[in-house]
């Protein structure tokens, strides 16, 4: 499993929905971490934990995010904030001797891109064309309307259009730093670039930001003119970045000239609909980061149009009646390792030696692919399909944690509303809940595959929508009740469900962890939790 820490993650809500996708589209499993300063930033909700962290201008910012990589052996770290690019660009090698790689370009690329006098020398030494900046406002004589901006600014903030020199005079009274340009008339363009480790670009998709706020995108086109493809790989070849960058420019209306105004080197806001478009950065990120060789992206979506929508999540529960309970089923009501020593049995019996199952269990102990390892030795590899068809279809000797029969049966007596939503194959998964009697004991149970397949597992959500809907209740009052803090909640939590993690020291998933989720160690306390 690779693990990804986004920084500054605060509304990015899209971005951590396009890494879902990818891992999901590539059967590679992922575990997302983010890191925001204020805790009720709504992409936390979408993330697997959550790690609160100092602020960016803190000393000890960067020290803090080495330990959490440390601690939570993170494999890459995405910023998606310019205001730590350039300590996390000057602190690489600190990250990446802990085993931590950072999508982020070097110190000289960021200088080039934070400081706008920077880009503007960048811009012309590439041969575009670029507004030119004047640093006072006693100096500017190019015209109005202009243009001024902070020289390391970022999301349109305390950058202003200015109709004349009073208006001029008044705003660089009220920015620290700036820079004043001529104000270009046309339409507005972001490139959204995405390169490989070496600087090389694997992606690059234009749009037209047809309407934006406060500096982000509502609504774009995407337009794959030549002319923009061509200048970006330009810029690519002289910066080098690592990872995303998204550059803006302006088409002015009169003389139809690309006028470049701007280098962000992280993933923009609108970069996901650029991924929509299929420009595949995110699948593109897990494959380099196994090592895999990716080509780069031709097959976008030219003139689609996409229109983006704000949606609320709950990012803290609050008080409500609980009137429906949503169990997960492995290691969740009873022991999976249960199933494993089972099925063991089983295969022990189908090979003829009843001490096979012994050897099985130390090989799965010892967190080796158990059957392969005893069909080696045994000179059997031929019979691995038979034996993968005992071990998944064998009728299980299983049994509910000690009180949880009692437990479901008392909350449905209370008018409790009690289901199971679990994950597998639906045969091996259907065996199951019939050896612990499920059925008396619940109103529902939906296995996930039963649905279409291992695209409706969880995270999806669609599951839980479909008991939502048969019990009529609505998100607030249903409660999730899982073991595994990478996937169960992720779903729920979006949904608006409260969580309860049954942090089970003897399960598969016994020693992960999730600090941002409230927790029991017996799952009898459900009972406890809902009954006052």
């Amino acid at each position: 499993m690779k693990r990804i820490l986004f920084t500054g993650v605060g509304r990015r809500v899209e971005l951590i929905q396009a890494f879902r996708r990818a891992a999901l589209v590539l059967k590679k499993e992922v575990a997302i971490f983010g890191a925001d300063l204020d805790e009720t930033a709504p992409a936390l909700v979408y993330c697997d934990s959550i790690r609160k962290v100092a602020a960016m201008g803190n000393e000890q910012y960067i020290q803090n995010l080495l330990n959490i990589c440390s601690n939570d052996h993170i494999d890459l770290l995405i910023p998606t904030i310019d205001t730590d690019l350039l300590a996390l660009s000057e602190n690489k090698e600190k990250f990446e001797a802990i085993g931590t790689k950072v999508m982020i370009s070097s110190p000289e690329m960021v200088h080039i891109c934070r400081n706008k006098n920077n880009t503007y020398r960048f811009f012309s030494d590439c041969g575009l064309c670029a507004p030119l900046p004047v640093n006072d406002w006693n100096e500017y004589k190019n015209g109005y309307p202009a243009f001024i901006k902070p020289k390391d600014g970022s999301s349109s903030i305390n950058a202003f259009k200015i109709a004349n020199i009073e208006e001029l005079k008044m705003y660089a009274g009220q920015i620290r730093s700036y820079i004043i340009q001529p104000f270009i008339e046309g339409k507005e363009y972001t490139i959204d670039i995405f390169c490989d480790w070496d600087g090389t670009p694997i992606s690059i998709v234009p749009r037209e930001r047809i309407k934006v706020r406060a500096g982000e995108v509502l609504k774009t086109r995407i337009v794959m003119d030549e002319a923009m493809i061509d200048e970006a790989k330009r810029i690519c070849s002289l910066l080098r970045p690592c990872g995303p960058i998204t550059v803006q420019l302006i088409r002015d209306l009169h003389t139809n000239t690309n006028f470049y105004i701007e280098i962000n080197p992280r993933f923009g806001g609108g970069a996901p609909l650029s991924m929509k478009a299929g420009a595949k950065s995110a699948e593109m990120i897990l494959k380099l980061l196994d090592g895999e060789k990716v080509a780069y992206c031709t097959n976008i979506a030219d003139g689609a149009v996409y229109s983006r929508f704000d949606q609320s999540v709950c990012v803290f529960e609050g008080e409500t009646q609980i009137k429906g309970v949503i169990f997960d089923l492995d290691d969740t009501v009873y022991s999976e390792k249960e199933y494993i020593r089972s099925g063991f049995r089983a295969v022990a019996m189908f090979l003829g030696n009843e001490r096979y199952a012994d050897k099985l269990w130390s090989f799965f102990e010892a967190k080796k692919p158990a059957i392969d390892e005893l069909l080696r030795q045994q000179n059997r590899k031929s019979d691995k399909d038979a034996v993968l068809n005992v071990y998944r279809y064998h009728q299980p000797s299983i049994h509910l944690y000690d009180g949880v029969a009692e437990m479901l049966k008392e909350l449905r007596n209370r008018g409790y509303k009690i289901g199971i939503i679990t994950d597998g194959r639906p045969d091996g998964q259907n065996n199951k809940i019939t050896a612990l009697g499920l059925k008396a004991l619940v109103d529902d149970i939906i296995i996930t595959d039963e649905l279409g397949g291992p695209q409706f597992r969880k995270p999806c959500d669609i599951s839980f929508r479909i008991l939502q809907s048969r019990w009529k209740l609505s998100p607030s009052e249903i409660v999730y009740v899982g073991d595994n803090p990478t996937k169960d909640f992720q779903a729920p939590r979006q949904l608006g469900m409260k969580s309860i993690w049954f942090r089970n020291r003897d399960g598969l998933y016994g020693n992960d962890t999730c600090l941002d989720l409230k927790y029991i160690t017996d799952i009898t306390q459900v009972k406890d939790r809902l009954v006052k």
